[in-house]
């Protein structure tokens, strides 16, 4: 008998709690799942009794369910396991389950650089000889989507040989998305080639020119603002730039990257650029060249 409550990165969640089931003895394929509106008293009811053969179980899914406290405490005193898959459960919810039962967290990778590093684990666990930079590859395409890349790492397992981005992007098929930052970044770092090639998987992926000159005007303000800074503190920390930017961490670092690159007369020139670019493309002027003829003004 025992609650247990999976929360974090859903597909994460998903697994550790069928592994967890699996060590108590208990085959999740077997388990009645219940979600939406079969999460309901009088629909739990039936499953919350012990089978003949000893501890039952019931594996609930809450996405998308308003659990009031009466549901709650029906599954926290249930005579059988109660798995609770739960993505992001309120603090009053999760004092709940740590009363009556253990939390089992599945946080997910969030930056690019830990999605690579959970991929680079997540192969070598499969024994798949999976390279790093084909690992940066799955991260880039994928992102935040644990799930597609664990569906690819399965195509990939039926391979021989070394498997190196070029082998993983054939088999992918997939083009990176863009990177509006790293676009920048590479324009203020003199390698236009590099910052039209994001710019043109932005624009490939449907991204609407309009916005993303919106993106580059609001990551460009960070710019100057971190400039600004820089002049007035000398050092400037990325958690400093983000308090004094008002804007949370990973904006303020990739506009502290790049405005490190600058000084005032270079940002002044960009930004009268940018202006120009701006004006350009609202009085009609192909959007697509006008961008892509800003991003090499901006990497002179």
């Amino acid at each position: 008998m025992a609650l247990l409550a999976f929360t974090g990165n859903r597909f994460l969640a998903d697994e550790t709690l069928r592994d967890s089931l699996r060590a108590r003895g208990l085959n999740p394929r077997e388990l009645p799942r219940l979600g939406g509106e079969d999460v309901s008293a009088e629909g739990l009811r039936p499953h919350l009794s012990p089978g003949l053969f000893g501890d039952g179980g019931v594996i609930v899914d809450l996405e998308g369910v308003k659990a009031d406290k009466a549901l709650l405490e029906l599954l926290s005193g249930a005579p059988v396991t109660v798995a609770l898959l739960d993505e992001a459960p309120p603090a009053t919810r999760l004092k709940l389950y740590e009363k009556h039962g253990e939390v089992i967290p599945s946080p997910a990778p969030v930056k690019p650089g830990d999605v690579t590093g959970w991929v680079v684990q997540r192969a070598k666990k499969a024994g798949l000889p999976l390279e790093r930079d084909a690992a940066a590859y799955l991260g880039e395409v994928f992102g935040p989507d644990l799930a597609g890349i664990v569906g690819e790492l399965n195509k990939l397992a039926l391979l021989d040989g070394a498997l190196d981005r070029v082998t993983v992007h054939r088999v992918v098929g997939r083009e990176p998305p863009g990177d509006s930052f790293a676009m920048l970044g590479a324009a203020t770092a003199g390698r236009p080639g590099e910052a039209l090639t994001q710019l043109r998987r932005l624009l490939a992926s449907g991204e609407d020119p309009f916005k993303l000159m919106g993106a580059v005007i609001w990551q460009y303000s960070l710019v100057a603002r971190c400039v600004a800074l820089l002049q007035e503190e000398g050092r400037v920390t990325e958690a400093l730039a983000a308090q004094r930017l008002g804007v949370k961490p990973y904006p303020a670092k990739k506009a502290l990257d790049v405005a490190r690159r600058l000084n005032e007369a270079r940002m002044r020139g960009h930004l009268s650029r940018i202006l120009e670019a701006d004006l350009g493309m609202k009085r009609g002027l192909d959007a697509g060249t006008v961008l892509e003829r800003l991003i090499v003004q901006l990497s002179v």
